[in-house]
């Protein structure tokens, strides 16, 4: 226990992958009992559990297969930081031995430890392992919200802290928050990964990094052991999924929470080792002159081992006045032995060693000892307090704890670290001697340097080093993490938050993508992106404010706006109101552009059939709440007023109604949907819109802007990535191709009137007429542009013509003088473009232009502190 104990304001639950000790058969009776695990998490965190009354939710070491095992008590003679964890606070987490397999070692070593160690080569991704890595992170969500149970019920006023840990559990915090907010139970969620966290470049490389990322947000709070993991994962918000961040105070916003992420380097329990150390026996035992270097690692090959042993040759082969006078000591503790990898590894460690010693052993003296296997902690604190140099030499490591420890058992002669900048260790114990494991030459000269350093150059690095070590302990861990979260009983803090988006924010998304003298287009979606959800569509009305600011651009020069939506034409029209501006309903499939120009995109007959024959089904089912919306060549069932008993029963009615009409159902928000099964969505009509208004090299000249809220607006994303800046408009974990989030239509406001302020310069035409050019017009096989006529001047009705013609040539080839499938007709003041679908190389071409890719700024965000 802690001499001083820390005290936590709530009640907490650990959830890692395995649970603070090991279960194993005692060899005499057969009973299970509990082995000690002595790593730093157990020894600081183990206590608070105990002292709250909290759980600790992890994997037990056995196997469904393997029977149901009890947690046995601990021994009355146990006196580890465990022993006061009754087994009523104990969680295990049952699983399969096939699943569990391909969750540990098929996704998190195979996979994320590799990457996260920025070795992507070593990397391996696989799409069962991963679905297996979120099978068993929904299990270990479950039994995390059942131990939030039980402790609300043991105590309904307390807030139960949850304590996430390490990569074998970054997807289980939104499981955790979505069922307690179902359940009304108020929780604080937080989580530590005790490994790297690498760079956007290497975070890019995992296919699913948007759901990992999106994962880990669920939390309130996210430690990491140094500033530079912290900024690299703020990074990777920010470039992958669009959020808004700030740098300096380590703020993420997401889903319309403010996450902070923390800078806590984890430590050791320093008092502990120091008497450990001085009550050790020698172990060693050595010549009077002979100076013991030491190595402790796992045999891992992110250890740096055959690195270390290369440089401890050259060490001999270039200074032989050490031969017979330096042994290295080199601990590996087995890992992973049955992973292909790993026996590779021991295999050559274990021919270079010997080639080593063969190479410059004597009759009295081998250059290297090699110990492969566990050693005792006794054992161990000797090994640190005797040796002469300690080698801590990674490629690449979280913190590395080894190194703590040695300074903590340096109580005799002082001895010398040797560091590499690739551990997180090496960020802070600056006393040591940094070197670059991959530097053979450099890593010799250095190993000599530490040999040869004199006694009082010793005493002062391994003083400081010493003194920081006992300040910045485990337990100062634990309470910095405790502070983070507002949980520490003798610490206030106030907790910072990101501010609503506002205005000025936008100039960090578009400034550069968005001038006083841009054309630019517009592309908006209505529900949800300019109008808030509603229970019923003709509810959702447009904010006044907002069709002000609509109305003002729409009469700037170069400024075209077009709405998208999954209404029918006519229907947006209705609840927009606004003239000289292009709708688009039906997701597309029905185009009118201000002068009265109508496009229709034609659909099979067989489609229309199929889609009657849908549509008396489920007007049989319109009951409990649920309706169907006839939008002409596309149906909608919309379900959210039914009842949430009642919903799933309806949904698989409607599920097997479409797959007897043979139609696909596409799934829109608390809606089912049938859309004609064409190669026809908003990202086609996007393209087709701003090709119809500025020719076929729109995106040479064009500032776009695309703003959506729900999956139809994915494909326009993805249709307009590299040619336009594409806003997702979401409060919910989703998978998006869109540039950047928006947490509602309030910021969409926001960015309308940023953009309004931005060209508000522009002189509008006189008489209130606009000065830009209008729709489409084509003559002698070019694209150009007339002016526009407002809805309200067209004369006549406008006449909607569908055709199945041939697609029509690529603007600006050759054309006869005589009509073509294609070209415009007009009937009065109207033009009806019969077919206007691309052809897919056109298409493709368009998507394949990068060269007017918009900008991602980086953003500052202003923070406070929390109300």
């Amino acid at each position: 226990m802690p001499l001083h104990p820390i005290h936590s304001t709530s009640p907490m639950i650990v959830v890692a992958n395995r649970l603070p000790f090991i279960i194993s058969k005692d060899p005499e009776n057969g009973k299970l009992i509990r082995k000690q695990c002595a790593g730093g998490l157990v020894t600081a965190v183990a206590p608070v559990v105990v002292e709250t009354g909290g759980l600790w939710v992890g994997w037990p070491g056995v196997h469904l297969e393997d029977g149901i095992v009890e947690i046995p008590e601990s021994d009355p003679e146990d006196k580890s930081p465990t022993a006061g964890l009754k087994s009523s606070q104990v969680v295990p987490v049952d699983l399969h031995k096939q699943v569990f397999d391909d969750y540990y070692n098929g996704c998190c070593n195979a996979c994320f430890w590799p990457l996260f160690h920025s070795m992507p080569d070593r990397a391996v991704f696989q799409g069962d392992k991963w679905e297996a890595y979120k099978t068993v992170n929904q299990e270990f969500a479950a039994l995390t919200v059942e131990a939030v149970r039980r402790l609300k019920k043991k105590s309904p006023n307390d807030v139960p802290l949850i304590w996430l840990h390490d990569y074998h559990l970054m997807l289980a915090a939104n499981h955790i928050r979505a069922a307690c907010e179902l359940e009304g139970l108020e929780i604080k969620l937080a989580f530590f990964l005790h490994i790297p966290f690498p760079s956007w470049d290497i975070v890019r490389l995992f296919p699913w990094d948007d759901e990992l990322l999106q994962g880990i947000l669920g939390c309130d709070s996210i430690g990491f052991h140094i500033e530079d993991y912290c900024l690299n994962f703020i990074d990777c918000c920010k470039r992958r999924l669009g959020c808004r961040v700030d740098r300096e105070y380590r703020l993420v916003e997401h889903n319309m929470r403010t996450v902070s992420v923390n800078h806590l380097p984890i430590s050791i329990p320093y008092d502990r080792f120091v008497k450990l150390a001085e009550s050790a026996p020698v172990v060693v035992k050595n010549r009077a002159k002979e100076q013991l270097l030491l190595g402790v690692d796992r045999l891992d090959y992110t250890k740096g081992l055959v690195h270390r042993i290369k440089a401890f040759e050259r060490l001999l082969e270039k200074y032989p006045e050490h031969r017979n006078n330096v042994t290295f000591l080199q601990v590996a503790v087995p890992s992973r032995t049955d992973v292909k990898e790993y026996q590779e590894l021991k295999e050559e460690l274990d021919q270079l060693i010997g080639s080593v010693n063969g190479k410059f052993s004597t009759a009295n003296w081998s250059p290297i000892r090699y110990i492969y296997g566990c050693v005792s902690q006794d054992q161990l604190a000797a090994f640190y307090r005797d040796a002469s140099v300690c080698v801590v030499t990674p490629l690449r490591d979280g913190m590395n704890l080894v190194a703590k420890e040695f300074v903590a058992c340096q109580t005799r002669e002082p001895g010398v670290l040797l560091l590499s900048p690739f551990a997180g260790a090496g960020n802070s114990m600056h006393e040591a001697l940094l070197v670059n494991p991959y530097e053979t030459n450099e890593f010799a000269e250095i190993l000599n340097r530490a040999l040869t350093m004199p006694k009082d150059e010793r005493e002062l690095r391994m003083r400081q080093l010493r003194r920081r070590e006992k300040h910045l302990d485990v337990n100062f861990w634990l309470r910095s993490f405790l502070k983070s979260v507002d949980c520490l009983a003798d610490s206030n803090r106030s907790a910072s938050r990101i501010l609503p988006l506002v205005e000025d924010d936008f100039g960090h998304y578009l400034s550069d993508y968005v001038n006083e003298s841009s054309r630019l287009a517009l592309l908006l979606d209505y529900d949800g992106t300019l109008a808030p959800i509603a229970p019923h569509p003709d509810l959702a009305i447009l904010p006044s404010e907002t069709k002000k600011v609509l109305e003002r651009l729409a009469g700037m020069p170069d400024v075209n706006i077009a709405i998208i939506s999954g209404r029918s034409v006519e229907n947006v029209q209705k609840m927009i109101g606004i003239n000289g501006i292009t709708y688009a309903g039906n997701h597309g499939f029905e185009i009118q552009h201000p002068d009265g120009t109508l496009f229709i995109h034609p659909v099979p007959h067989e489609y229309e059939v199929q889609l009657e024959v849908l549509k008396q089904k489920l007007l049989e089912m319109c009951q409990e709440g649920a309706w169907l919306e006839d939008k002409g060549i596309v149906i909608t069932f919309h379900y959210r007023e039914v009842p949430k008993p009642k919903q799933r029963e309806i949904m698989e009615k409607v599920t097997t109604a479409f797959r007897e009409s043979g139609l696909k159902l596409h799934h829109s928000h608390m809606a089912y949907e049938a859309r004609p099964p064409v190669t026809w969505n908003k990202g086609r009509a996007a393209i087709h819109i701003l090709r119809t208004l500025f020719g076929v090299d729109w995106s040479d000249r064009i500032s776009t802007i695309f703003a959506g809220d729900d999956k139809t607006d994915e494909d326009a994303m993805r249709a307009l990535q590299g040619m336009a800046v594409t806003f997702r408009v979401t409060a919910q974990t989703v998978r998006t191709a869109a540039m950047h989030r928006l947490p509602n239509t309030d910021a969409v406001l926001a960015m309308l009137r940023w953009i309004e302020k931005r060209l508000g310069s522009r002189s509008p035409l006189m008489n209130g007429q606009r000065s830009r050019t209008g729709s489409m017009s084509m003559g002698n096989g070019q694209l150009s542009r007339t002016n526009s006529i407002s809805n309200s001047m067209c004369n006549g009705p406008i006449r909607k013509t569908s055709v199945t013609s041939p697609p029509m040539p690529i603007p600006g080839s050759p054309r006869s003088n005589s009509p073509t499938p294609g070209s415009p007709r007009t009937c009065g003041r109207h033009k009806i473009i019969t077919n206007m679908v691309l052809s897919d190389d056109d298409y493709m071409n368009l998507l394949n232009k990068k060269n007017h890719s918009p900008p991602r700024s980086p953003t500052s965000i202003q923070t406070r502190s929390a109300f």
